[in-house]
């Protein structure tokens, strides 16, 4: 067994000792400096040398019999250390120094591509910044400006027109990066998809890898300054396996045969960034080692043992290595630290590193990270990668979010839109078919129009004639025919696997494929493979096209359809993944029936590619469940007990006029009864809610109160009109019902008829468990009153009027949706003492319930000396006010004619609203406002006072002509 010696100490290095760690040939891999994970790893120790202490790394080797020394960053090989470890005989994955100058210097490695055809964007070097400047004033197209050396990845320059000279002034003249900007390459800016290619290699042999995508950019959206890296997955689906082989043809093999053709030999990785153009695969640059964090999904992917890869590039045999790499998908995202790529804080301690790694297909890779204090703390900007590895993409991304989610240290940061290009190229699509091919118009127009986000990546038929290759041509599609003549079944379906993982299909489709597949074909695209059956399989299972349709008619069915199927050896047996139902009309034929029927199959096989993207194409369960109302989240027998609870509390509130009966259709009420038989009598109707104060009864567990606001909302609305409130109806809607909660709602609203004086008749009880979120309900309250037309208010209002106000018990029903934010904000709980009365919880005090006046007022209305009443509800004391005066007059309130609640005044001073706000939101602690006639004033008050009102004097009644406001004398608050 070999011990083995990684140079670097990112993420990227971590996930090289982890890897090599599986392998059975390695006893023990050291890692130089090494991190926070790979210092607590199985087999694996850090060493505490830096990279650019080469004979320190040399002396540790021949001490600790080092057999193999993989490199991770481009410095130490562009240094030599390769070529002073192969001196000494020790093998080192990484190129010399020669080799390494594909990275170390720009302006040779546009040279070599330029020298050995190797297609890249058009570019000139100089080092001379007058020279420079003159050429990019001379060329008409935007530029890239690149320190020819190496600038930490950063020495690369996108200006804006006309930024060019001060982008060279940088580079050339301040020296920003240095001597790497002694000379700088100014090449044409490209356009089109990045991606990388890497390669495994002996300086003879290459061997590809996943493609991969990363994110540079710091923030969501490609915003930001340019990192390291934030994120990455491979394979990338923009660079499927043709255009991964013509790249490997075109870039990576020509790069090592130019290379040789110098005298270099190149052993380790090349990495090419590619940018996919009009003109073909581009090469942005090489680096002369693994990306990062692309070698986070990379590695993870190889099912191979990497150290006998690794030996093999540096002994030159890697044309006899097995490199195998797994059918799965990779996906990392970058923890950072706060101000990354800026200047940041270190030393955080990290939460919840464990949980993350004990997810399944979770592997946590460390980047700037310490052991210190017993404990795993950050120390650079990267902190971690976090990786999945799932059969599928969507899968490897909601894996890698959940595990990012579980960690967790102070300031950490991470991009949320990591694979999203993957998720925008949508799912590749390969149809094999022998006749017309409609159901691919559907698919197609759906693609074209942007309502299905997937392209048709290839078509294949063996029938040379078939009109739905003539189809796939004319949209330019790649369309090809294999023959299954003279050949065996397994050949020909060999010849459509290599033609559909060419164009990297990732579901294939039949459309009328005149040939039944084998186990060697679903061996290759296990559960991907889909067909559309002409009918709701498995009725008329086998059928075929107008022979099914013919069947449909002949027994009369009401409804037809199709399915989409998993495709299997066994014809139309495949699990049934979903079903389209079209209706059968009496006037049908075969051709009208055909014709709705192909509709659906366009539809079903658009519906199937969507769930396929998310990971939701699954069998469809045979539905032999018999289903309750009680299933549906309607339970009945809850119901009837909660009929049976609140019998006694409705009973409680019968009056004259009405038999309280719970459980029938409808409440009676006999107007005769309550003195209201003869023609005079008029009916007032009012309706109400509690708006959002229903929140702090979900809060605080306290609901029998909020029944009192709904009855109160109503009846205050009716008396106001001179009316004496008989009956009340409510109406109580919930998710769930729950007795438990809905009892003391209803008690409450008995409770609150009993101080209003009239009866509750009946009432409604919804359940929908669909509509409400579990544990919240919403009430509506209907309060129907009578008068007499004389006595029918308000009255005109004249000047000099006195303006009586009694009381509110605090904030009513009114303006919940602002307290609840003003409580967030406070940063207190409901749970919290409430800061004026801390004996009870601020949930008690906000809770508190609307005042009802009904006996007050009806005892003032008897008086026949009031003009009008308003409730101060939405819209507080300027609003509601002047809906009952008279034309051309005004209610002059005078500030501080009574006490204002502490519970407003803590809301004004939290939400720093204005006087204006609060009076137009708020009641402000007068709940109800009486205008009563100057010289029955006193008998007025006199009267409310009996019924144990406390009465303010707090303004008068005004003259305004062409106006009807209130006028604030003064300041409330």
């Amino acid at each position: 067994m070999s011990n083995v010696l990684v140079i670097g100490g990112g993420g990227r290095e971590h996930t090289i000792a982890w890897k090599l760690a599986q392998s059975e040939k390695v006893k023990h891999v050291f890692v130089a400096p090494g991190n926070g994970g790979t210092a607590s790893m199985e087999k694996v120790s850090n060493v505490a040398i830096s990279e650019k202490d080469h004979d320190k790394i040399i002396a540790f080797c021949r001490e600790n019999a080092i057999s193999l020394v993989a490199v991770g960053p481009e410095v130490p090989l562009v240094a030599g250390l390769a070529d002073k470890l192969e001196k000494e005989s020790i093998h080192c994955f990484g190129p010399c120094a020669r080799a390494a100058m594909i990275e170390g210097s720009k302006q040779f490695s546009k040279d070599l591509m330029k020298k050995y055809g190797i297609l890249t964007a058009e570019y000139e070097c100089f080092d001379n910044y007058e020279k420079a400047l003159a050429y990019v004033k001379s060329v008409d197209h935007p530029v890239v400006i690149k320190a020819s050396g190496l600038a930490a990845g950063k020495g690369v320059l996108l200006p804006e027109r006309g930024q060019e000279e001060a982008a060279l002034k940088e580079v050339m003249v301040d020296a920003e990066f240095g001597a790497a900007g002694d000379v700088v390459v100014i090449e044409e800016r490209l356009e089109g998809e990045e991606v990388s290619l890497l390669c495994f290699t002996d300086g003879e042999t290459v061997v590809s890898m996943p493609p991969a995508q990363d994110h540079k950019r710091a923030n969501d959206n490609d915003e930001g300054l340019n990192t390291g890296g934030m994120g990455a997955y491979a394979p990338a689906p923009c660079l499927p396996p043709y255009l991964r082989r013509q790249a490997e043809k075109e870039v990576l093999e020509k790069c090592i045969q130019g290379l040789k053709a110098e005298g270099i030999t190149y052993r380790g990785v090349l990495y090419a960034g590619l940018m996919l153009t009009k003109k073909g695969i581009e090469v942005l640059e090489f680096n002369c080692r693994f990306g990062d964090p692309e070698t986070e999904v990379i590695l993870p992917l190889l099912k191979s043992d990497l150290y006998d890869v690794m030996m093999a590039c540096c002994t030159g045999t890697l044309k006899d290595a097995e490199v195998e790499w797994r059918d799965a998908s990779a996906v990392t995202v970058v923890a950072a630290s706060a101000g990354y790529p800026l200047s940041y804080k270190k030393g955080f301690v990290i939460e919840g590193l464990e949980e993350a790694a004990a997810m399944p297909n979770v592997t946590v890779f460390h980047a700037g990270t310490k052991c210190e204090e017993g404990a795993i703390k950050t120390s650079g900007g990267r902190v971690l990668t976090v990786t999945a590895m799932e059969p599928t993409f969507h899968a490897a991304l909601s894996t890698a979010y959940k595990a990012v989610e579980a960690i967790h240290f102070e300031g950490m940061h991470y991009r949320h839109d990591i694979g999203g290009r993957a998720v925008k190229a949508g799912v590749r699509v390969g149809i094999l078919g022998s006749t017309r091919g409609t159901d691919m118009v559907a698919i197609h127009e759906a693609i074209e129009a942007g309502r299905l986000n997937a392209k048709i990546a290839c078509v294949v038929s063996n029938i040379k004639t078939a009109g739905i290759l003539e189809k796939a041509r004319a949209w330019d599609i790649p369309a090809f025919h294999v023959t299954g003549k003279d050949v065996s079944r397994e050949a020909q379906e060999a010849e459509v696997i290599k033609v559909l993982e060419a164009y990297g299909c990732d579901l294939v489709i039949l459309i009328g494929y005149m040939r039944i597949l084998t186990p060697y074909f679903f061996a290759h695209f296990h559960k991907r493979v889909i067909n559309v059956h002409p009918s709701l399989l498995p009725e008329y299972a086998g059928g075929m096209n107008n022979n099914v349709h013919e069947a449909v008619l002949a027994d009369k069915r009401l409804e037809s359809g199709c399915t989409v199927h998993e495709v299997t050896p066994e014809v139309d047996a495949g699990a049934i993944l979903y079903q389209k139902h079209v209706p059968v009309f009496s006037r049908d034929t075969v051709e009208t029936l055909k014709a709705r029927v192909q509709q659906a199959e366009g539809e079903a096989l658009i519906h199937c590619i969507e769930l396929f993207a998310k990971d939701e194409l699954t069998p469809v369960k045979e539905d032999k469940e018999v289903v309750s109302y009680a299933d549906a989240g309607v339970d009945i027998s809850e119901g009837d007990q909660l009929v049976e609870n609140i019998k006694p509390f409705c009973k409680a509130t019968n009056r004259p006029g009405c038999n309280v009966d719970l459980g029938g259709f409808g409440g009676l009420f006999e107007l005769g009864k309550a003195g209201y038989g003869d023609p005079d009598t008029i009916l007032v109707a009012c309706d109400d809610g509690v708006g959002t104060k229903v929140k702090l009864a979900f809060s605080t567990g306290i609901h029998d109160t909020v029944g009192i606001d709904l009855v109160a909302m109503s009846v205050n609305d009716l008396i106001v009109q001179g009316a004496e409130p008989l009956f009340f109806l409510d109406y109580y809607a919930t998710g769930h019902l729950d007795n438990k909660v809905a009892t003391p709602v209803v008690k409450g609203i008995c409770d609150g008829c009993k101080l209003a004086r009239c009866a509750l008749i009946g009432g409604e009880t919804a359940e929908m468990p669909s509509l409400y979120a579990e544990g919240e309900y919403d009430l509506a309250g209907f309060a129907v009153g009578a008068v007499k037309r004389q006595d029918v208010l308000p009255k005109p209002t004249t000047p000099g009027m006195v303006v009586f106000g009694l009381p509110s018990s605090g904030c009513h029903s009114n303006g919940y949706s602002l307290v609840r934010r003003l409580v967030d904000k406070s940063g207190l709980q409901y749970s919290s003492p409430c800061p004026w009365m801390p004996e009870k919880s601020l949930g008690e005090v906000l809770i508190t319930p609307t005042r009802i006046y009904v006996p007050a007022v009806l005892a003032a209305c008897k008086t026949k000396k009031v003009a009008g009443f308003a409730h101060i509800t939405g819209g507080g004391l300027l609003e509601n006010i002047p809906r009952v005066l008279a034309p051309n007059t005004s209610c002059k309130i005078n500030s501080g004619s009574w006490p204002v609640l502490d519970v407003f005044r803590w809301l004004k001073a939290v939400g720093k609203c204005s006087e204006h706000e609060m009076l137009r939101t708020f009641n402000c602690g007068i709940g109800m406002v009486v205008i009563a006639e100057r010289d029955a004033a006193e008998e007025v008050r006199a009267v409310l006072e009996k019924e144990g009102e406390t009465v303010y004097e707090i303004g008068e009644i005004i003259d305004t002509p062409g106006k009807n406001e209130v006028i604030m004398n003064g300041r409330v608050f």
